[in-house]
């Protein structure tokens, strides 16, 4: 199954996002490959900072994770660049699909 969702990145952090993400961590990638997240891309919209993100899931999304300490540790990471809920989370918020086409 393809999920998307939207979060919101603080404006003036394109390029910081981008570089904590070129090295995300190898532990974190393995727990989201070991749960059947795959394919996974996030765009920006640079003109609203939405960041949209799609995902190929067999299993959990990746925001289903959160109950593990490498998502945890990886929010605490992100929250100073991104709108978070009061645990760290990113805000996310689902998108139904609209359209597909193969």
């Amino acid at each position: 199954m393809k999920i998307a969702f939207k979060m919101k990145l603080k404006p003036g952090f394109k390029e910081e996002y981008q570089r904590r993400h070129a090295a995300l961590w190898p532990e974190l990638r393995d727990l989201l490959k070991a749960n059947g997240i795959s394919d996974y891309s996030i765009f920006l919209d640079e003109e609203t900072h939405i960041l949209f993100a799609v995902q190929q899931q067999s299993g959990a999304s990746s925001q289903d994770l959160g109950n593990t300490e490498i998502v945890q540790k990886w929010w605490a990471y992100m929250a100073d660049i991104m709108e978070t809920n009061a645990d760290l989370s990113p805000v996310s918020i689902p998108l139904p699909q609209v359209f597909h086409m193969d």
